[in-house]
């Protein structure tokens, strides 16, 4: 039997650990997006070069397992179809993507590669946890909520993390607050993966349609009951879209059919933000 003060003790111990992961979690989920600041190492490129990088066997995973017409209007990954020799094939085009030098290269066909290199190596990681029932489940620390920390590439000598990916190459290097629309973190209210693999020639048109059909989905921006609530996205990175909800507002007007286009511009109370984290699966 446990002496009363040990037992005690014991409890007041739990209940601290619970409120800190508590705590540590909600924190995650709600904090500003990370900060946006360049990794100089990959500043450089080649604007001479004007060699295009395969992406095909990205493209033939895309073609062979992502579902881009659901009824949900949300493109689905089909993880739980993906045969071993398809792993070993994506395994493979990561090591291939790791051995290229990207500095090499123009700025349109490193945009494509990084953007390509993020949505696989997030596929791969799914992959190689599934059954999994979101992306947040997944990292290497206890107190972690997700992987995007964790170090899952090696470029040149140069490990790197998701979020130095997106965060100190992809946002600080292009600037384009579209690349929010093609980084995919495999979870419902995330703008879709593409169906195609991006190269530098369909970049642009593909990030276009990415925000066009984001911006005109529910999980991007929607009215209930009188009131505007947009992805958390939005929220998390309200930095790239101009800090203010009027900036905000009018970038999502670009991207609206005309009837969202002329509710959002004469909209003028606050705006919710929410996401769900589930994995987007069939």
């Amino acid at each position: 039997m446990i002496p009363h003060k040990l037992s005690t003790l014991n409890i007041r111990l739990c209940v601290s650990m619970s409120m800190l992961v508590f705590f540590f979690v909600f924190s995650h989920m709600s904090a500003a997006a990370p900060t946006n600041k360049p990794l100089i190492f990959w500043v450089a490129n080649n604007e001479v070069n004007t060699t295009a990088i395969d992406h095909t066997p990205w493209q033939s995973l895309l073609d062979n397992y992502l579902i881009s017409n659901h009824p949900s209007g949300i493109n689905r990954f089909s993880y739980e179809d993906v045969s071993k020799a398809d792993q070993k094939k994506l395994h493979d085009y990561l090591n291939q993507m790791q051995k290229i030098d990207p500095r090499n290269y123009n700025r349109a066909e490193q945009k494509a590669y990084w953007i390509n290199l993020y949505n696989a190596l997030t596929i791969e990681l799914i992959l190689k946890s599934y059954p999994v029932e979101s992306i947040t489940k997944l990292g290497e620390s206890f107190f972690s909520f997700g992987p995007w920390d964790d170090k899952v590439a090696n470029i040149q000598g140069k490990t790197l993390s998701l979020n130095n990916i997106e965060h100190g190459i992809l946002r600080p290097l292009f600037r384009d607050n579209r690349i929010h629309y093609a980084v995919n973190c495999a979870s419902i209210s995330c703008p879709n993966l593409a169906k195609d693999a991006f190269t530098s020639e369909n970049t642009h048109y593909l990030l276009e349609l990415g925000a066009k059909q984001y911006v005109n989905h529910p999980r991007g921006a929607a009215f209930k009951e009188g009131k505007l609530k947009v992805s958390s996205i939005y929220h998390w990175y309200k930095v790239d879209f101009g800090n203010s909800d009027k900036t905000l507002i009018s970038h999502l007007a670009k991207y609206a059919t005309p009837a969202l286009s002329k509710k959002l511009s004469e909209y003028q109370g606050d705006i919710d933000h929410d996401y769900d984290w589930s994995l987007n699966k069939p």
